[in-house]
Parts: C-alpha cells; structure tokens; sequence
C-alpha cells in the first residue's frame, strides 16, 4: 500500500513537529518531497521511516553530523522495510517501555485502521500485547512501524511466532558474544591500564556511541545473508522448474 502523506500528516504520525520535518530537510537528513500539483510536497514511506531512524538515534545521543554520517554508509537500495529494520534494531538498544494506548491512537499512529485479524499478527510479532479491555492494547512504540509494514506481507501468524523465537535465540546469543568480545580485548585491558577517572567515564560515552553502528553492521550483514539465501533457494526452485518442464515441441 502507497504511502501519500502532506507534511502535516507526516508530521503527525512520526510525532514531530512540521518544523522538525523541514529542518532536517535542511540538513540533507530527509529527501525532498515529491511536488505535486499546486506545489504541494508529498512525503512517502521513505520520508516515514527515515524520520523515525534519525529519532532514534538521536535519543541514543548521536549528534545530526554524526547521524548524517550513519545515513550517508546505508546502501543505495536501502528500502523502507530495510530503514524501518534499522530503526527497531537501533531502538533495541535502549528500549522504550511499553505504553498502554487505546486502539484509536494504535490506529492513528499505525496510519491505517487495524482488523482483529491484524491486531493478531501484531500480536504475534511482540508488537502489542492485549490487555482485559479489548479496546486498550500495550504497545512497544520502537516495534510498531516495522509491524505495521510486515501486515501487507502474507505470512501465516505460526509463521511470525517461530521468526521471533528464531530471532531472539540468536541476538541473545551474538549480544552475549558481542559482549564477551568487548569486555576481554577492550574493557578488560582498558582497565588494567589504570585509567584517570574521567578518561573511564569517557570511555563508557564511547561505548553508548558504538552501539548503533553495531547494530548497522548486524543489521547489514544480515540483509546480505537473506538476500543471498532468498537467491540460492530461488536459483534452486528455478532450476527445478526446468528440469521438470515438458519438453518444448
């Protein structure tokens, strides 16, 4: 489904304010709008899903430069479905709690009204849970864009369950590599080194810094990997197809 949004409107459902939306168009951090008749600028997906990423990091404490820099090493073909992965990726790393909100304001922010069916596959993603009222759900506000773009996707509810039991064995297990990593060959040492006070508070800046260009590069690596195996499973299928093709008369 096409995304047409005005500026208002683009500002409203990334929860910012129209001067926020034009100043990081300033900035080079959003593309420029689509004009359309009259001059009006239409935002789409794109616009969407970058605002919300350069949210993020933001509250993760990166500065505009150093989020443009971020920006500018995301690939060319860096989809909506990819900024939005980033964005909850990113969010992963301090985790908004989750917020009670009635089914009114879930369908305000996720821009679309929600079937029982819909709300379901939510459900089964972790991106809302139900709560004794039907009508008031608690929402992970990080996980909600990315859910909403994955209900136009077919996938069966069992389906999205096992993903995320797939997905959460593994993170866990390369966060705790990740760590395990950083704590032996740079904390450790660091701090064996006898640092100053303030050179261990900078330090553990640093370390909040890092953060989200790790999550780029697990977040790219793993695009590369599912597009390489979406590609040996289709070359494989196609091969398939045409060793039991009829033959051509």
């Amino acid at each position: 489904m096409e995304v047409r949004l005005t500026v208002d409107e683009l500002a409203a459902r990334a929860g910012v304010t129209v001067r926020t939306v034009r100043f990081y168009g300033t900035k080079g951090l959003l593309p420029p709008p689509v004009l359309g008749a009259r001059r009006v600028g239409w935002y789409g997906a794109e616009h969407l899903d970058r605002l919300g990423l350069i949210e993020e990091l933001q509250r993760q404490g990166l500065t505009l430069a150093a989020i443009g820099r971020y920006l500018a090493r995301l690939p060319r073909e860096t989809t909506p479905l990819d900024l939005a992965i980033h964005r909850a990726l990113v969010a992963s790393w301090t985790p908004e709690a989750p917020e009670e909100a009635g089914r009114e304001e879930v369908e305000r922010r996720a821009g679309r009204r929600l079937s029982e069916e819909q709300v379901d596959r939510l459900a089964a993603m972790g991106v809302l849970e139900r709560t004794a009222d039907p009508e008031v759900f608690r929402v992970d506000p990080g996980l909600l864009p990315l859910g909403v773009r994955i209900l136009d996707v077919p996938i069966p509810p069992e389906t999205l369950v096992a993903a995320r039991a797939v997905v959460v064995e593994h993170s866990r297990a390369t966060a705790r590599e990740l760590q395990r990593l950083f704590r032996e060959t740079v904390w450790k040492p660091y701090r064996e080194s006898e640092p100053a006070p303030d050179d261990v508070e900078r330090m553990k800046a640093l370390t909040d810094h890092i953060q989200p260009m790790v999550a780029q590069a697990l977040v790219t690596a793993f695009q590369r990997s599912l597009r390489e195996e979406l590609g040996e499973e289709l070359g494989e299928a196609s091969a398939e197809e045409r060793r039991t093709a009829p033959p051509e008369r």
